[in-house]
């Protein structure tokens, strides 16, 4: 079992910049594909960036591309999403999202454990 805790949404202004953590608890965390999800209002929710379990592996979706990174630290079970030059449309709640594989994917069917959310909002 995993529980995970996202943290760090907020309110910024277009072109700024946030950074989301997501602390996971137990043992087996490097054995984990991790991902972040994200879901505005109305819509699906839309795969947003995922790195498998040394991190060295990172993916990320055409629009965060460029502007957000995904990072990993096994020591102390987190991962996090950079987010830079933040748009409008990046509003959402983000997800924290993992998998016991070795594989990444970007449906979120295939994630089996997931954290409550954090809400980030960028102002225009």
């Amino acid at each position: 079992q995993v529980q995970l805790v996202e943290s760090g949404g907020g309110l910024v202004q277009a072109g700024g910049s946030l950074r989301l953590s997501c602390a996971a608890s137990g043992r087996t965390f490097s054995r984990y594909t991790m991902a972040w999800f994200r879901q505005a209002p109305g819509k699906e929710r839309e795969f947003v960036a995922a790195t498998t379990w040394s991190g060295d592996s990172t993916y990320y979706a055409d629009s965060v591309k460029g502007r957000f990174t995904i990072s990993r630290d096994n020591g102390k079970n987190t991962v996090d999403l950079q987010m830079s030059s933040l748009k409008p449309e990046d509003t959402a709640v983000y997800y924290c999202a993992a998998v016991r594989t070795w594989r990444w994917s970007s449906t979120s069917s295939e994630y089996d454990y997931w954290g409550r959310g954090t809400q980030v909002t960028v102002s225009s």
